[in-house]
This record gives C-alpha cells, sequence and structure tokens, in this order.
C-alpha cells in the first residue's frame, strides 16, 4: 500500500491509500479521487516523506480492517445527525442553498441533492456546502 498526502485546488490536504502508484494515476485521469472536505475532483500530490523505520519500535496502531470500521461508522454517524436534525430539500438544494445564503430565504441547515455543476456554482460564488459522507450500507 501507498500512502499520499493530497491536496484539492481549494488547498484542503488529505491522505489516500492506494495499492500502487499506477492506481492513484488511473483513478486521478478517471476522475475517481476527489476531496472528503469539499468533493473537488482537482486533486494533486503532495511533497512526502517517506516512512521510514528508526531504530525505536512504533507502538503499533489499528490495523486496516479496523480502521475501515471505525471510518464507516464515524461516516454513518455523521450522515444520522444531517438526516435526524436537518430539512431535506431534495433537488432543490441549489436553490434553496443560494436563497438561505443571500437572506431570501430563512437560515436553517439542509441537505439534498445537486449536480457537480450545481456545486461547483455555489462553490465559486461563496456558498457553504459539502458532501454528505455516503451512506456505507449502501456503498456495496
Amino acid at each position: 500500500m501507498i500512502r499520499y498526502a493530497l491536496q484539492c485546488e481549494h488547498e484542503h490536504g488529505f491522505e489516500a491509500w492506494f495499492s500502487a502508484s499506477a492506481d492513484y494515476d488511473d483513478q486521478a485521469a478517471r476522475g475517481l479521487v476527489e476531496c472528503p472536505l469539499c468533493g473537488s475532483r482537482a486533486v494533486i500530490k503532495q511533497i512526502m516523506s517517506p516512512a521510514v523505520a528508526g531504530a525505536r519500535k512504533r507502538e503499533a496502531g489499528p490495523d486496516l480492517a479496523t480502521m475501515q470500521t471505525l471510518i464507516q461508522q464515524a461516516a454513518r454517524e455523521a450522515r444520522s445527525h444531517v438526516e435526524q436534525n436537518f430539512d431535506y430539500v431534495g433537488d432543490a438544494f441549489a436553490r434553496e442553498a443560494r436563497d438561505i445564503h443571500e437572506g431570501r430565504s430563512e437560515k436553517r441547515e439542509i441537505y439534498g441533492e445537486a449536480t457537480p455543476a450545481e456545486v461547483r456554482k455555489l462553490r465559486e460564488d461563496g456558498v457553504p456546502c459539502a458532501p454528505l459522507p455516503p451512506d456505507p450500507a449502501k456503498a456495496h
């Protein structure tokens, strides 16, 4: 496995793991690598120092399966919080988010559906929005 430090066009830094360097190149070329904070697919690799084993023994961290379970649990909890506490506005998300941002609609937390082009335009116009974590139960 190879760990890459990545950064999106909005300067959000994050890490991702790939089986081989060719896997990153292939996935990035197909637009499959995206920023977990804003969903941007304009992602580049950052300079990263190699992990070199030192003389001291490092504490063993959680294994990959445990990490995956923890990440899926966090995604479920975040999604559940949004679904329970935010108003679902369906495919009117872009319009409603813009109306709230510009003061034409009451301020409230919303979630819904938007096309990549709508999300890009919202971000360009300074309207805060972020992708909802996927439902791990429906990912398979």
